[in-house]
């Protein structure tokens, strides 16, 4: 399989280049330069398949050529020992996705460990010790960090935001030690961002390192989160109704890799956009005028994100067409108000806990389904386990959320962090002392 830039189509590399490099030097984005299309038949035929079992067949239609069936099968049993289940609010209207029955409690779980297996099976081949950088605004620093935890021959340093991420999430970067470093920086996510892709374009780091990301920005992040929302068709698809599917969106690789199955296939009525007030996206989707701003702290912090990166990705895959992305996604925002009210009114109404981000993405499908009056069956993404996010949640609930043993024995654990300003500089100096 072969990968493209964003910024220079005609350019192309093999499937390790764009997995370990993550970022081309023209600072564009690797996308596929082809998606096999997966017929009918195929879709049909998966209501009762593991997403191990999906992510199986999906990865033999686009590596087969360049990695061994057996090595394929391994290599997604492994990732996915856990189930992705859709749960029903509305039998037939309404329901979630749970995506967070890994072992971060995250939907990111499902990128970290397919990336981590796919790094360690090109990894066997050679002596030479991967960097992986990382930016966070929440939930992919704790994914990246259990799924990369003591893997051979790999580093992993993250990014992420001094006082925007849950006492939780930050006890799942700053708590595991050995091969993971965690630098606390005083900026925003878009900070952390900016520094890990200005690290990736960094000459002097290129010639001494190997540089990867483990952030959507590697598109190898996105594809096997594709699995989830075919995973999701199957379990809906006895309502025999056309499926939509609501995604809470930050740096909108999610939604890029809901859009990319559906290239390849997946029979999707359409996708929903749904973000807190860092809406760049649903105001796109309502003008046609991308304007990127600086990212606005609310109570979703996850999608704290003001200058998505995978907004270039998602205009690839709808042809750069304004026409054809509309007809695709619908945009649907929600201030923190809003998104409390919509978690009491989603437990009340369901006696369903949702954190702030599956509240969102529930909220933006209920919008949509009372705009449209047609018979769909809804499903909205559900990102993170509520306990995440507990004093929130209990806040707005008035009740006792219950941890997860997995993620309780964290709570415990002494926090260790590399402190630095929101500069290129000095994260790079800090950097260097730590490898």
């Amino acid at each position: 399989m072969r990968f493209y830039s964003t910024n220079s189509p005609q350019t192309t590399v093999s499937t390790e280049q764009a997995l370990f490099h993550s970022l081309p030097a023209d600072k564009g984005l690797y996308m596929p330069t082809h998606l096999p299309f997966l017929g009918p038949d195929f879709f049909s035929a998966i209501a009762d398949q593991s997403l191990a079992d999906i992510g199986f067949a999906i990865s033999k239609a686009l590596f087969s050529d360049e990695i061994s069936k057996a090595d394929l099968e391994e290599l997604t049993h492994q990732a996915f020992p856990f189930a992705t289940p859709v749960v029903d609010l509305e039998p037939g209207k309404t329901s979630v996705l749970e995506l967070f029955h890994g072992p971060s409690l995250a939907f990111k779980d499902v990128g970290a460990r397919y990336m981590a297996g796919l790094m360690s099976h090109y990894s066997k081949h050679s002596d030479k010790e991967v960097n992986i950088l990382v930016a966070t605004s929440g939930d992919t620093g704790g994914a990246v960090a259990m799924g990369f935890h003591n893997v051979p021959g790999v580093r992993v340093s993250i990014l992420y935001p001094t006082g925007r991420v849950s006492e939780l999430q930050e006890k799942q970067l700053t708590t595991l030690g050995g091969n993971i470093q965690a630098f606390e920086v005083d900026g925003s996510f878009d900070d952390c961002q900016a520094i890990v892709k200005q690290a990736f374009v960094d000459a002097e780091l290129n010639a001494h390192l190997s540089l990867s990301s483990a952030n959507s920005i590697n598109i190898f992040r996105l594809i096997p989160q594709g699995f989830y929302y075919v995973s999701a068709y199957g379990q809906v698809q006895k309502y025999h109704k056309p499926v939509v599917f609501s995604t809470p969106s930050g740096n909108f690789g999610n939604l890029s890799a809901g859009a990319m199955v559906q290239k390849m296939g997946l029979p999707v009525a359409h996708f929903i956009a749904a973000t807190n007030l860092n809406h760049v996206v649903p105001t796109y989707l309502e003008t046609g005028v991308y304007s990127p701003k600086p990212s606005v702290t609310t109570i979703s912090n996850a999608m704290d994100v003001g200058n998505p990166s995978n907004f270039v990705r998602l205009a690839h895959l709808y042809d750069d067409d304004y026409d054809q992305f509309k007809t695709n996604v619908s945009g649907y925002f929600f201030d923190d108000d809003e998104t409390r009210a919509g978690m009491k009114r989603i437990h009340d109404q369901f006696g369903y806990v949702a954190c702030p981000h599956t509240a969102i993405g529930i909220m933006g499908l209920q919008s949509y389904l009372n705009e449209t009056q047609q018979d769909y069956v809804g499903v909205a993404l559900a990102t993170a386990h509520p306990s995440k996010f507990k004093p929130l949640v209990e806040e707005v609930l008035a009740q006792v959320v219950e941890v997860p043993e997995r993620l309780e024995i964290l709570a415990h654990r002494k926090k260790y962090s590399i402190v630095i300003p929101a500069d290129y500089e000095a994260f790079k100096e800090s950097f260097l002392q730590t490898i």
